[in-house]
C-alpha cells in the first residue's frame, strides 16, 4: 500500500478508525479481532479517542495492540474540556494506562473548546518532552484555525471528507497541501450507507469489479497527503479497506463522481460529526 510521512513517520494511507467502538462489551471480542486482522494486513496506523465509547474505544485498541506496539502508529484525541495545562496532561495519562502503552505517537485535540490554544500547544510540547507523545495535531480545524495556530509543529489536522462533504476541497485541503500537512479523513464512506447507495458510485465500482465502499476510499487517496480511517468491525471488510489502496480511479470515473457530488465553488462551513 501507499504510504506517506506522518509526524515524522512513513504510514499507510489507509488506517483504521474506531468510533463507535467500546460501546457495547460484547462485541469488544469482535472489535479486537477486527483491528488485528487489519494489522496483520498492513493498516498499522489506528486512531481512536477518549471521546469514543468514553475511553472504551481505547480500551478495545490497547488489548489490540497488546504484544504488537512495535507494528502500530498509535493516535488518540483529546476533549477540549482536557486541553488545559493542567488538565491535558492527566487526560493523556488516562489514555495511555488504557491503551497500555507507554508513549502515544501522535495526540490530537479533538476539537477547538474553553482553553487558549497557546495553553494547548504548551501543554502539548510538555507532553513530548516528557516522552508521553511523539508529536501533536489537531481535528476538526478550518483554515482561521490553522492561521491562528501558526506552528510547524501540528502534524496534521483530522476533519469530515468523503464524497458527500466536499467543502474543505475549497480552502483547507489547499492550504494543509501548502503547509505540507497531512490531512486526516474521518467517516471516509459517510455514514449510514446512504452515500454507497448512490447508482452512480455503484456504477463505478461495478466497471472496476470493486465495492462502492472502495471506490469512496480510492476517490479520496487521489489527493496528495490524505489519509483516510475507515472503521470496520468485520474481517471482509478489513480486507476490502485494505484492497482500496490499490486501486486507481480513472478520469471518466471521476467526472461522473462530480456529476453527482459536486466539488465546492464557495467556502463552506467546515463540517463535523
Amino acid at each position: 500500500m501507499r504510504r506517506l510521512q506522518l509526524a515524522g513517520m512513513q504510514v499507510p494511507v489507509i488506517g483504521q478508525g474506531t468510533w463507535r467502538m467500546g460501546e457495547d462489551p460484547r462485541q469488544r471480542e469482535r472489535e479486537v479481532a477486527a483491528l488485528r486482522c487489519g494489522l496483520d494486513l498492513g493498516l498499522s496506523l489506528i486512531d481512536t479517542a477518549e471521546m469514543y465509547g468514553e475511553g472504551g474505544a481505547e480500551e478495545v485498541v490497547g488489548r489490540a495492540i497488546a504484544g504488537r506496539r512495535d507494528e502500530v502508529f498509535l493516535v488518540s484525541k483529546a476533549y477540549p474540556h482536557n486541553a488545559g495545562r493542567k488538565s491535558l496532561p492527566q487526560a493523556c495519562e488516562r489514555s495511555l494506562k488504557r491503551l497500555g502503552t507507554e508513549v502515544i505517537d501522535l495526540y490530537l485535540l479533538h476539537w477547538r473548546g474553553q482553553y487558549p490554544l497557546e495553553e494547548t500547544v504548551a501543554a502539548f510540547e510538555r507532553l513530548r518532552q516528557d516522552g508521553k507523545i511523539r508529536r501533536w495535531g489537531v481535528s476538526n480545524f478550518d483554515v482561521a484555525d490553522l492561521d491562528e495556530l501558526d506552528t510547524p509543529a501540528c502534524a496534521t489536522n483530522q476533519v469530515l471528507y468523503n464524497l458527500e462533504s466536499r467543502g474543505i476541497e475549497f480552502d483547507l485541503l489547499p492550504t494543509c497541501q501548502r503547509l505540507e500537512m497531512p490531512l486526516m479523513a474521518y467517516c471516509p464512506i459517510g455514514q449510514g450507507g446512504a452515500l454507497l447507495a448512490e447508482p452512480v458510485l455503484q456504477q463505478v465500482a461495478r466497471r472496476h469489479g470493486v465495492t462502492p465502499a472502495q471506490v469512496a476510499l480510492a476517490w479520496l487517496l487521489r489527493q496528495d497527503g490524505v489519509l483516510a480511517i475507515p472503521k470496520a468491525v468485520h474481517p471482509q471488510h478489513v480486507r476490502l479497506n485494505a484492497e482500496a489502496g490499490e486501486l486507481q480511479l480513472q478520469p471518466q470515473d471521476l467526472q461522473e463522481l462530480d456529476q453527482v457530488f459536486a466539488p465546492p465553488a464557495r467556502k463552506q462551513r467546515l463540517g463535523m460529526v
